[in-house]
């Protein structure tokens, strides 16, 4: 977290998914769309045996195997992501992250500390800590004001 002035600025690592789920490029396409959907996940990192993070494998990247699947079922995880992988460091600001996740229409992005793969903010990671915020500016229901009926 940054303090500038009286504002708090919150950093990719005050909200991202630290047990992530990543995936090396040499593993079967068709593994790798199994363990995203056991893991409900629209996306997976793809890292280096020591988390460099070298790419990104999401649904978008699959969907062609609807059509193609005879002719690519037996590619690999490096044929279909997308490298190089859009990726914020953990000390970023997180308004940031929200920018790149709303401008350009994806679902997460990898957080790297010195290119090693850390955490995974999504937007529904941005949209659950929107809900705490909101949870703790709610005023407890101690009473019941007067121009409220009771039944």
């Amino acid at each position: 977290m940054i303090i500038q002035g009286n504002c708090v600025m919150l950093e990719a690592k005050d909200i991202m998914t630290r047990n992530v789920v990543c995936i090396k490029k040499n593993i079967p396409v068709v593994d790798a769309i199994r363990l995203m959907s056991k893991n409900n996940i629209t996306g997976i990192p793809v890292v280096e045996d020591d988390m460099t993070l070298i790419g990104i494998l999401s649904e978008q990247d699959v969907l062609r195997l609807f059509h193609t699947y005879d002719d690519e079922k037996d590619r690999t995880v490096n044929d279909f992501m997308t490298q190089p992988a859009i990726h914020f460091e953990e000390v970023e600001c997180l308004l940031d992250v929200c920018y790149c996740l709303r401008d350009n229409s994806i679902r997460r992005v990898p957080v790297t500390s010195n290119g090693k793969v850390v955490g995974v903010i999504s937007r529904s990671d941005i949209l659950k800590y929107i809900l705490q915020l909101c949870d703790e500016d709610a005023l407890p229901a101690t009473s019941v004001p007067n121009n409220i009926e009771q039944r």
